[in-house]
């Protein structure tokens, strides 16, 4: 679905279908919003307007420049949007176009930061003059999505800490809670870079106008402050995964001390029967009558000794 918006007046309207760019003058496009576009979309589109058309492996890029590339009077940014899809977190790649204060975007899903952007455009029209501006709201309603996401994750963390630090309670699905809460944090780091790389290059570009370039510099600071507090979580989940895996073997070393304090226990025992076990001749005690209790007797005594030796020396 492909959405014109375009000033009239004093507020911005709204039309769907590229049939409809038609009706309206060039020079009042602000932005041109192409979801789930065909090729042959795309292609209208980049022969409409005279821009050079990105393929899909393009704008997934990660290199700098193809992060944001800038031509004669024309702005190409490729970023990535994490999404949530069937319960897996997926990035979502979104070119940017823009030529003549119009913005283009292509997206292939439904993101919640243009959603945002589309609400304030209807509700506060004067602050977008451009398309520019749009592009701009666009990165700063993301910015404010991924700085929720990252106090998300510290609550779950801190959840998940005491889980195993009051209750001690350890299973291998609180484990792979925590390595999922990692691969998030991960991914969701490599989204907050590819934006600043994003931003920067506006904010180094001649074309953009110079009423942006504060907002551009306060998203840059929140971006830093961003990609400290995603290091300080996933330093925090390697932590707790770290203690968690500590309890474990802590647990598994008390269970291995039980083995091997009964495997001492019964050793005087097992000794003991294995003697009178032999049959010799000339065993003494084997035509005694007391024989049998008397070395039932000395078992018992040998694994008391034992177990007060043990508790003596405090390894039990």
């Amino acid at each position: 679905m492909t959405r014109i918006y375009y000033r009239n007046g004093d507020k911005i309207l709204s039309a769907e279908g590229l049939g409809q760019i038609a009706n309206v003058e060039r020079e009042r496009l602000i932005w041109i919003d192409a979801m789930g576009a065909s090729e042959e979309e795309r292609k209208e589109l980049s022969q409409l307007f005279n821009f050079p058309l990105q393929s899909q492996q393009q704008s997934e890029e990660i290199e700098s420049s193809s992060r944001f590339l800038e031509l004669d009077e024309i702005i190409i940014a490729n970023s990535n949007f994490l999404i949530l899809r069937e319960e897996q977190y997926v990035s979502e790649p979104v070119s940017f176009i823009l030529k003549e204060k119009l913005l283009i975007t292509f997206r292939n899903a439904e993101l919640r930061s243009f959603t945002e952007t589309i609400k304030k455009l209807n509700s506060n029209w004067r602050a977008f003059g451009t398309g520019y501006h749009v592009a701009v709201a666009v990165f700063d309603a993301r910015v404010d999505f991924d700085a929720d996401m990252l106090e998300s994750i510290a609550r779950d963390s801190s959840r998940a800490a005491r889980l195993i630090g009051q209750q001690k309670q350890m299973s291998e699905k609180t484990l792979l809670e925590i390595t999922r809460y990692q691969e998030i944090t991960m991914m969701l780091r490599e989204n907050i870079v590819d934006k600043q790389r994003v931003i920067s290059g506006m904010l180094r570009s001649e074309l953009f106008p110079r009423e942006c370039n504060e907002r551009l510099r306060i998203m840059i600071k929140d971006i830093n402050s961003l990609i400290d507090h995603a290091n300080f979580s996933f330093e925090r989940l390697e932590y707790l995964q770290n203690t968690f895996l500590g309890l474990v073997n802590i647990e598994q070393n008390k269970i291995i001390k039980i083995f091997t304090v009964a495997s001492v226990i019964f050793m005087p025992p097992t000794l003991i029967a294995s003697i009178y076990g032999m049959n010799f001749a000339n065993l003494p005690e084997k035509e005694w009558e007391y024989g049998y209790p008397f070395s039932i007797g000395l078992m018992v005594i040998s694994s008391m000794l034992t177990l007060f030796i043990f508790r003596r020396k405090r390894w039990l």
